[in-house]
């Protein structure tokens, strides 16, 4: 699976894993977009922590993400975000838009 999530008291939790590419973007997206539907979160936290690589479908992914917590009136993290990954997110601007946290200063992964 893609996309492992799981949710408390309003708070959701997605683990993302594997290549986050063209070929996977349309799957990670439906089931992070379905889970906040469902849970209808105060706040998001996405471990990348699992991600191998990442291209621009990434950003589109985050940014829709982004886009609905904001509708919900919530927050959004991004944490264990590998290095790779965090180039790619960097250079579009993320960075001043989502609270990314590198993989090495990260908290434990799994933790809501």
């Amino acid at each position: 699976m893609a996309v492992t999530c799981k949710a408390e008291h309003r708070e959701l939790y997605a683990a993302i894993d594997g290549e986050v590419d063209h070929h996977r973007a349309r799957k990670i997206l439906g089931e992070l977009v379905r889970q906040m539907d469902l849970v209808l979160p105060k706040k998001l936290t996405v471990d990348l922590g699992g991600v191998t690589f990442m291209d621009s479908s990434g950003i589109a992914i985050l940014l829709r993400a982004c886009r609905r917590m904001g509708e919900l009136e919530g927050s959004m993290q991004v944490v264990n975000v590998p290095e790779q990954a965090d180039k790619v997110l960097r250079a579009a601007g993320l960075d001043r838009l989502i609270l990314m946290i590198p993989a090495q200063t990260a908290g434990k992964p799994g933790q809501i």
